[in-house]
């Protein structure tokens, strides 16, 4: 997939990333090139005139020790066809040295490479020399810049007689240098070649991984995918390869119940971290594969997909489904009213029949009778849920499952022991909690020998302690633990909805007030769970 260019060139560069990354590497390759070059040739040089200084130096040292060279000094006058001029000349000629000038003690010139300057006065100041000194330098004289070296010229006795100066032609160290440059470059273009050719190659891998994009386009698409994952009322995380968490929008922040503000510190952790173990962790990093996988995430009942990524990671999506689940079990409830009011209503018709009849036979005492029999063991019924269990929300659950569970031939009833308050400071949650422990047991005691299904509710102190038993088969005790995790059922689910959540919202809603829920075999048989809910009355 390609994405269209958002925005015009501007200043005539090219727009897309890889382009201006290749352009830029470019840049950067030349100028450090050029850099090397300039910190190479400025030493270069400098050693270069130092060599040709010491060069200078050492020719008049050589020729400055020939002891016969002060003697014909000291014998002969300037002249251009003198034994000093004759020696010069063929050091000279022997070193290559652009000249060999012998000065004596007046800088009177005895030697130069130009006959006629003989017997005058040298350009430069000889006093250094004839002071004692050695003296290296490049300076300017008659036969133009020249790298030089003096040295004092002695006597057989070791006085100062006068100075041999020895110069080089500047222009031929200059010619060493500029001979030099043509291989340096070379040296240098050939890096600039290797530079450009990785800086291409990058440039293509980013080209690709970039989809073409320019820099604005792909900042745009980051600012873009920034307001959509905050804004989508679904939760998104992404996780790394290593199950570590890349990035949680505020709705999944908001599912997974984690501090509003800790969305940017979660970066980073693993999913073990952040979440602790359990089912939702499993599902979130892969453990449990499948599609739509239902979890229990504190008080939510969520929905999670997981998609990965090419780079090994994964991004996992979110959804709530919890006001659906509490609408399904609604359904559920509905449907049970409704089939135990239809058969109550074929009950009542038969019931009216009998009473027709009694009354058309004039038996009038035997239909007040039956009248008060009928009547009576509903209004009992009522009467003893509502004296044993106080709370108006909870005594109505019990009396409407009394009904089913009559219609479905299981008898309901309270234990002896029941007494509860109308003192819950969350008696909706604790609906929930009966509502599904009596459809499960009611599940399970249709069918036995002698069904029944027996609910304990009692008050200690503040807190509340349900149990409910059952005549069915029971739970294996290898299995007490595995019914209280979600997805886990031995019946089939519904169109509407998927089983194996009851048990797990018991638990999670026992647990969230700091409570137990718990799974055991009943003293008569069958199964019996218990949940204990600490500072649940008030």
């Amino acid at each position: 997939m390609r994405f269209p260019l958002m925005s015009a060139r501007r200043l005539g560069l090219p727009r897309r990333a890889a382009y201006q990354i290749l352009l830029t590497q470019l840049a950067i390759a030349g100028g450090v090139v050029a850099l090397a070059t300039g910190l190479f040739l400025a030493p270069l040089g400098a050693q270069l005139d130092d060599q040709a200084m010491r060069r200078a130096l050492a020719i008049a040292q050589s020729a400055a020790a020939d002891p016969s060279l002060a003697a014909d000094l000291l014998e002969a006058g300037p002249s251009a066809d003198g034994p000093v001029q004759s020696a010069a000349e063929r050091i000279r000629r022997a070193t290559g040295a652009e000249y060999v000038v012998v000065v004596d003690l007046n800088g009177i010139r005895r030697s130069h490479p130009s006959a006629d300057r003989i017997g005058l006065p040298v350009s430069t100041d000889p006093g250094d020399a004839l002071a004692g000194r050695e003296v290296m330098e490049i300076d300017d004289g008659t036969l133009g810049r020249s790298a030089r070296g003096k040295v004092p010229l002695l006597a057989a006795d070791g006085e100062i007689v006068g100075a041999v100066s020895v110069g080089i032609a500047y222009d031929s160290v200059r010619d060493r240098l500029l001979g030099a440059i043509p291989g340096l470059l070379a040296y240098a273009g050939g890096a600039l070649a290797a530079g450009a050719l990785a800086a291409y190659l990058v440039s293509r891998r980013i080209q690709r991984q970039t989809r073409d994009l320019a820099f604005s386009d792909i900042a745009g698409l980051l600012a873009e995918r920034e307001a959509m994952l905050h804004s989508i009322r679904e939760g998104v995380i992404g996780l790394d390869r290593h199950g570590r968490v890349r990035l949680v929008n505020d709705e999944a922040t908001r599912l997974l119940g984690l501090a509003p503000d800790s969305a940017g510190s979660l970066a980073g952790r693993p999913l073990d971290d952040v979440l602790g173990t359990g089912r939702t962790t499993d599902v979130l990093s892969g453990r449990v594969t499948g599609r739509d996988l239902l979890t229990v995430q504190g008080p939510r009942v969520l929905v999670a997909n997981r998609m990965p990524t090419q780079d090994g990671g994964a991004v996992a999506t979110l959804r709530d489904r919890t006001e659906l689940e509490h609408l399904g079990r609604e359904l559920d409830s509905t449907r049970g009213l409704i089939d135990a009011l239809r058969a109550l209503d074929h009950e009542h018709a038969n019931r009216l029949h009998t009473l027709l009849g009694l009354l058309e036979l004039g038996l009038h005492e035997e239909a007040v009778e039956f009248v008060t029999e009928v009547v009576g063991v509903h209004r009992s019924t009522a009467e003893q849920v509502t004296e044993k269990v106080h709370d108006p929300l909870l005594a109505a659950l019990l009396v409407g499952k009394a009904t089913v569970a009559a219609e479905r031939g299981v008898p309901l009833r309270l234990a002896p022991a029941t007494l509860l308050p109308d003192r819950l400071v969350d008696p909706g949650g604790l609906v929930t909690i009966v509502g599904n422990l009596v459809d499960n047991a009611l599940d399970a005691a249709v069918g036995s020998a002698a069904p029944l299904v027996e609910v304990d509710l009692r008050a200690d102190g503040r807190t509340a302690v349900l149990r409910v038993r059952d005549s069915g088969p029971g739970v294996p005790e290898a299995q007490r633990e595995e019914i209280f995790t979600e997805g886990w059922s031995t019946k089939q689910a519904r169109a509407h909805r998927e089983r194996g959540l009851g048990l797990a919202l018991v638990r999670r809603l026992a647990e969230r007030q700091g409570g137990t829920a718990r799974a055991g075999e009943a003293a008569d048989g069958g199964a019996e769970f218990s949940v204990v809910l600490p500072e649940a009355l008030r």
